[in-house]
């Protein structure tokens, strides 16, 4: 989606540059989130009417396991990875992340990550556990077959992507920052980037520690989560929770910092209490890990860890409410020009307000013992996932897009696609509320008609496939829109930040002299914030590399000798790691 300087296959499979990297992740996040979304689409055929017989009860739970999988770790948390790689460096006045090869190495493993899973399709063996794997149904007497080996496998290559990004995008923000730009004037979207990379690097060790017990008792006979030889499948949930809650706001805070950047541009004002948004977002990061329990009601924990727990829970949707009263103080008074992206981020705000009221719900333990294994549930999270996330990204798509291609999206299109997905996940979600407190559980591939939930059921339904006509409205124009959309120019909106100062796209090294910052809205306190001298023949941008792609090949190929049985493999994939990782690390780097 950039504008590179040279072009062909080597050029993209050897490429350090963030942006193209951040357009590796787009497209990659956006095709798996279009499989994920054929999942749910299917689920949602399954279920239309009682007695359903469209996939079998072993085809439904690899479905429903891997739609949420998908959408979680190979769709929205990429995605997010695609507007790191793009914008927060253009942000923060830098011309690349500190690392670049590690970024590239992290796109790399992403991709393998997600591949070796989906491979497990191809041979009837797709994850069928629940995405949160709950042992001991996951563990070896229960799940014998390959399946949840891909799903274990499959995750932890993934964890070593996320770990990598996080270590470098941290030290990117910290250390890269344009002369002047102090921490207190670097945009929410970098603020809240920041927030999530310490949230990535300290989450998902924990997921790693709890995977890595589940494949030993899979694998080698351990008894970590068998409770007669003295394990406890509880412990799984706490790991994977402790885990779990981090990782809803490594997938929310971004779309909340793209809110407060398209809101303020469109509202032509600045964000109303910058410094508090940047606070409560801090403090949800801090607080995410006291919450975790609350997924845990049902299973005993005891009236004083319950009351913590549903304290907690009720405490953390304070900085969240902060965030919220914020937002709408920004649109107060303001010269509102509802563009696509605005009307994602105010859907954004709707929609998600809507999933906290749910949540709250979820934080009484009497209340959630009710709810819990529900399509309530199903209903919250989807309107704090979708409805927060995912009209999040829509909204960062529809504002940084004509930075990365130097083309607009089309409104019209734009519109379609909005009014499409808003009226279609309000008709698939909202009723789903009702279908659970009326007693349908969750993972149930059918129900009986006695049940009476056959037409809220035909809603649900027919709103999925309205999402999917809005999906399909973006596709058409995302894909129509790079070659004839109206040219954007470097500054179609009237940003407040950097990255509106540069030519769109950018050039590979982005600003020929480093800007000095001497304002929280550079682009709004003075007239030319990044004045550019003629670009320099010195201006250093690093080279291509095979060497990320060659050292993250040896994780899958590690990760097969689990479900091939072939011993040889881990050490054949040890090999290439190595081998890649000593040839990157004394690669002759061009100054």
């Amino acid at each position: 989606m950039s504008n590179p300087p040279s072009t062909g296959l080597r050029s993209w499979l050897t490429t350090t540059d963030h942006k193209r990297i951040g357009t590796l992740y787009f497209w990659t996040a956006f095709a798996f989130f279009l499989i994920g979304g054929l999942e749910a689409l299917i689920i949602r055929a399954q279920l239309a009417q009682p007695d359903g017989s469209l996939v079998s009860a072993d085809t439904y739970n690899q479905l429903f396991t891997m739609h949420g999988t998908t959408m979680v770790f190979l769709a929205l948390m990429p995605m997010t990875a695609a507007f790191f790689n793009w914008i927060v460096p253009l942000q923060i006045g830098a011309r690349d992340v500190v690392f670049p090869r590690l970024n590239a190495f992290s796109y790399w493993v992403f991709l393998l990550g997600g591949l070796f899973m989906n491979a497990s399709f191809l041979i009837g063996a797709a994850p069928d556990g629940g995405w949160f794997g709950y042992v001991n149904l996951t563990g070896p007497q229960y799940s014998p077959g390959l399946n949840i080996d891909f799903w274990v496998l499959g995750l932890q290559i993934l964890g070593v992507a996320s770990l990598a990004a996080g270590f470098n995008f941290i030290v990117t923000i910290l250390n890269l920052r344009a002369p002047g730009l102090t921490m207190m004037r670097l945009p929410v979207f970098s603020w809240m980037t920041l927030v999530t990379q310490f949230l990535v690097i300290t989450a998902f060790p924990v997921i790693t520690v709890a995977l890595v017990f589940l494949l030993f008792d899979r694998t080698f006979g351990t008894n970590f989560y068998v409770p007669a030889a003295g394990g406890d499948p509880v412990l799984w949930q706490h790991l994977f929770w402790i885990f779990g809650h981090p990782e809803v706001y490594i997938l929310i805070l971004p779309a909340m910092g793209i809110v407060s950047e398209v809101l303020p541009t469109f509202s032509r004002k600045p964000l109303f209490g910058y410094t508090v948004v940047v606070y409560s977002g801090v403090l949800i990061g801090f607080m995410g890990w006291g919450v975790w329990s609350h997924h845990m009601f049902s299973v005993g924990l005891g009236p004083i860890a319950d009351s913590f727990f549903a304290a907690a829970t009720m405490l953390i949707a304070i900085p969240t409410g902060v965030k919220i009263f914020n937002w709408i103080a920004t649109l107060w008074g303001g010269q509102i020009r509802f563009t696509t992206a605005m009307k994602f981020a105010v859907g954004f705000i709707a929609m998600f307000i809507i999933g906290g009221l749910s949540g709250v719900s979820h934080a009484s333990p009497p209340s959630d013992l009710q709810q819990t294994d529900t399509y309530y549930v199903v209903a919250h999270f989807h309107y704090v996932l979708f409805g927060g996330t995912v009209l999040g990204l829509f909204a960062g798509m529809y504002y940084w897009i004509p930075k990365m291609t130097g083309r607009l999206l089309s409104e019209r299109l734009g519109s379609w696609h909005f009014w499409l997905t808003f009226i279609g996940m309000n008709l698939t979600f909202f009723p789903m509320h009702f279908i659970g407190l009326l007693g349908m559980p969750r993972r149930i591939y059918t129900y009986a008609p006695e049940l009476g939930l056959g037409t809220m059921n035909l809603v649900s339904t027919i709103g999925a496939f309205v999402i999917g006509l809005g999906t399909l409205a973006l596709v058409i124009n995302v894909l129509w829109s790079r070659r004839h959309g109206e040219p954007a120019g470097p500054d179609p909106w009237g940003g407040a930040t950097l990255e509106w100062s540069i030519p769109s796209p950018p050039p590979p090294h982005n600003f020929d002299v480093i800007p000095t910052v001497t304002s929280r809205l550079p682009r709004w306190t003075t007239e030319h914030p990044a004045a550019p001298s003629a670009p320099g023949s010195a201006v250093h941008v690093p080279p291509g590399s095979w060497w990320p792609l060659v050292a993250a090949a040896g994780l899958p190929i590690m990760a097969s000798a689990v479900v091939t049985k072939l011993l040889a493999l881990v050490f054949l994939g040890a090999a290439v790691l190595v081998f890649g990782i000593y040839r990157w690390a004394y690669e002759p780097f061009e100054v």
